[in-house]
Parts: C-alpha cells; sequence; structure tokens
C-alpha cells in the first residue's frame, strides 16, 4: 500500500478530486473519529486515479496543506481544476499550494 500511495506522479493531471469522511477507529483502547482523505485526479489521457489517501485528525487546514503539498512533492502538476465541498480549511489549503481554478461539488 506504501509503495502505491508513494509512487511518482508522471504528467499532467488537470482535473483533481478531493474529499473526505470521517471513520471510527480503535486508538489505545478507545474509539475515535478520524479523517480519511482522498484524491482522485484525471490526466491528459483521461485516466482517472486515486492519487493520495491520507488519515488524520481532522479536515484542518494544515493537515490538508500537507497532504497537498506531498502530492505536489511526487509530481502533481498541471492541475487546472479541483473539485471539492466548500470547507474552509480545504479552499485555504487548495489556494495556498495550487494553482488552480476551484469549484464546488454538485453532490455537496
Amino acid at each position: 500500500m506504501a509503495e502505491f500511495l508513494d509512487r511518482p506522479l508522471a504528467g499532467e493531471w488537470p482535473y483533481l478530486w478531493l474529499d473526505a469522511t470521517y471513520l471510527k477507529v480503535r486508538q489505545g483502547g478507545r474509539i475515535i473519529s478520524v479523517a480519511a482523505i482522498i484524491a482522485v485526479a484525471v490526466n491528459t489521457d483521461g485516466r482517472r486515479e486515486i492519487i493520495g489517501l491520507k488519515i488524520g485528525p481532522s479536515e484542518a487546514e494544515t493537515f490538508w496543506t500537507d497532504f497537498l503539498r506531498t502530492l505536489k512533492g511526487r509530481g502533481l502538476d498541471g492541475v487546472k481544476l479541483v473539485i471539492s465541498d466548500a470547507h474552509t480549511g480545504l479552499k485555504a489549503a487548495i489556494a495556498r499550494v495550487l494553482d488552480a481554478t476551484w469549484q464546488r461539488c454538485r453532490v455537496h
């Protein structure tokens, strides 16, 4: 799994979808809620892929910013449009890390 999630991202990925869901996990003998964030992108050949997944304490801006910087560090390039919900931390991270247009997801 680590090999898949750490693989280099070659080429351009003009469309990027970002979202999160909350999961209950057992940690230290207690059940807690954690954020599972995911990035799905489409490359210039039209191929859609999961390009990132991370588990963290919440959808705070710092968590999203770190996640997006990690994707860029792996080679995420050419993002023109980011589609997500209007979570303030996520929107701020997108503006900070990606030079792309943002659009609210129709589902949200």
